[in-house]
């Protein structure tokens, strides 16, 4: 192996030195995105029921967002708002089978962040891929700590994670909790933000809780707020975003107590419209979570930089969206964007500063709810200006008189309908040839070998067994057992094992489990008792490769060596029984040898 020669290391060296300096002086970041929180879910907005005291001072003194969007699940938000590129261009359109995962060749808010000289953190919940190269360590982020999957207790999450201790994934490595899961996140993220503090480095710290999204579990003195509340759901999905509140309070305080608070640009936000809250109190709009309406993607947004003059309770009513987060941060610190990329959407650093008077175009945004193996034309869409939404292709709203959206306008304005029907068709047909492109987990690649790969990312025709509770019920049968897709990473002999269990349950093929102990709040994924299964077969087949292998009662996994050629391909692994029942490998290893 040849010796990095002193030219070429005194050149790292000055390029580290360069980005740094450039670095010196730049303002912190601190975002704050939680799950499943809608619009209506605040009292600054006028909730009847919910006390968010922290979150409104913020509101107060903040500038907000008002005609804000989003897409209607928490995946497709989180692409477009790390990437700046609408969702169904980065290939994540839908929260399982396959299609969380965020494309290779997107450069993330934490890859910019990194590359500027600034630390970066990520905390709580990803869910744009578990394996590499998907994951947070893989895109940017310095510092990781987050838990599996699209929420605590989903499939690929620590075993028996229920929201209080459990484990979670710190820089890839599993670590015991002790806490609530919100607690534990913004609990690490003061901790990053120290030790940034401490090395004289600014910091992006990205904190994305998976709290208030179901299941309903909240620390019982948050949840006891709500008592009077005639459903326990409602209670402890109040009682989280309770304890969210005070998590957003106490690291404001801790901001100003370590001298950062001035110079940290904190924003609030959230991923998509209410799960639980929105037939209770939705600000006046139309629908829930996953919907088309204004309900399904408008949402909070609260940006707050005393240095930088973002301050005084102004209001921004143009339309916004996800994709304007990335660019908006890259003016408002003065980082380099990343080379060749274009961005979908725009900076509104000039829009959020009530000084300037912005001439700002009409523009047009779209998004849509796919949540489907391929994306369908139309589907569930909104295209959208300040004044309009055209829903599905087919009724028009006029949000400024309609905010309920209970009037289709359609007929009335065929111009309108017109000019967003044609940016549509044009946006489709730009994003169409992408589509094909399908994610794929590496398989025999040096940064996860071996790699684990979970039920979560089956590409299936029916139910994707995607938490925990699915594993413990068996899920079966040709609708709910699927294919992998991976890439192989280099020709070479390969181990596979396949499991009904994971790991760190240890449990026999065949083992029945008994539930799990309860947390405050519903019913938690590891209360399903483990039902018991008995496979004589076990299947392996990726790409042309197929083998198959009788399944000893008391092992825990079976075992197959095979030679794989590098390449992209599908990958499958099935149990059977004696009688002809076929289930999935919930859980696979895969380990270049």
């Amino acid at each position: 192996m040849h010796s990095i020669s002193p030219i070429l290391r005194s050149l790292f060296a000055m390029l580290l030195l360069t980005s740094a300096v450039a670095a010196a002086g730049k303002p912190n970041v601190v975002i704050v995105i939680t799950d499943d929180q809608g619009y209506g879910d605040l009292s600054c907005h006028g909730n009847p029921i919910l006390q968010t005291p922290h979150i409104d001072k913020l509101h107060s003194e903040a500038i907000r967002l008002t005609d804000y969007h989003v897409a209607p699940t928490c995946s497709p938000t989180r692409c477009a708002f790390l990437t700046g590129h609408w969702t169904n261009r980065t290939g994540v359109w839908h929260t399982i089978m396959g299609r969380s995962m965020l494309r290779e060749n997107e450069i993330t808010m934490g890859q910019v962040f990194k590359d500027a000289g600034y630390a970066t953190g990520m905390f709580g919940k990803w869910h744009l891929g578990d394996n590499y190269p998907y994951r947070p360590e893989d895109r940017g982020y310095t510092e990781v700590m987050r838990h599996g999957g699209g929420g605590v207790g989903q499939t690929p999450d620590y075993w028996d994670n229920a929201y209080f201790d459990g484990s979670y994934w710190h820089n890839g490595t599993p670590e015991p909790v002790k806490g609530f899961c919100t607690d534990v996140f913004f609990d690490y993220a003061k901790r990053f933000i120290r030790a940034s503090k401490n090395a004289d480095k600014p910091f992006l710290a990205y904190i994305a809780t998976n709290a208030p999204h179901g299941p309903m579990h909240a620390p019982e003195e948050s949840s006891a707020l709500y008592a009077g509340v005639n459903s326990v759901n409602l209670q402890n999905f109040y009682g989280m975003i309770a304890n969210i509140d005070d998590n957003v309070g106490k690291m404001r305080a801790f901001l100003a107590g370590e001298g950062l608070a001035d110079n940290t640009i904190f924003i609030f936000t959230t991923d998509n419209g209410s799960s639980s809250g929105w037939r209770t109190f939705n600000a006046g709009m139309r629908a829930g979570k996953g919907s088309e309406y204004d309900g399904g993607h408008r949402v909070p947004f609260f940006v707050h930089w005393p240095d930088g003059e973002l301050t005084g309770g102004h209001d921004v009513k143009p339309i916004t969206a996800h994709v304007d987060v990335l660019p908006t941060l890259i003016d408002l610190c003065d980082v380099a964007p990343p080379a060749g990329v274009r961005f979908d959407g725009t900076s509104i650093a000039d829009l959020l500063n009530p000084m300037i008077d912005v001439d700002w175009p009409d523009r047009i945004l779209v998004t849509d709810s796919q949540r489907v193996k391929d994306p369908i034309k139309w589907r569930k869409s909104a295209v959208m200006t300040s004044q309009w939404r055209l829903i599905n292709g087919k009724e028009l709203y006029n949000i400024r008189t309609d905010a309920a959206q209970e009037s289709d306008v359609a007929s009335g304005h065929p111009a309108v309908v017109k000019r967003l029907t044609e940016f549509y068709e044009a946006w489709w047909k730009e994003l169409l040839p992408s589509f094909a492109n399908d994610t794929a987990i590496y398989l025999g690649h040096p940064a996860d070998n071996p790699a684990r790969l979970t039920s979560h990312d089956w590409i299936t025709t029916g139910s994707t067994p995607w938490n925990q509770s699915h594993i413990r019920k068996a899920m079966n049968g040709d609708a709910n057992t699927g294919f992998w897709n991976v890439l192989v990473h280099s020709d070479g002999d390969y181990e596979v094992r396949l499991r009904r269990w994971p790991e760190t349950a240890d449990l026999k093929i065949n083992a029945s489990l008994a539930p799990g102990a309860d947390v405050p709040g519903t019913r938690a994924y590891r209360t399903q008792p483990g039902k018991s299964i008995n496979p004589t077969k076990a299947s392996l087949q990726i790409g042309d490769v197929s083998t198959d292998a009788d399944v000893n009662p008391n092992a825990t996994e079976v075992i197959f060596r095979v030679q794989l050629k590098k390449g992209k391909t599908r990958m499958t692994g099935l149990f059977m029984t004696a009688s002809g029942e076929k289930y999935g490998a919930y859980y696979a290893y895969v380990k270049k040898l």
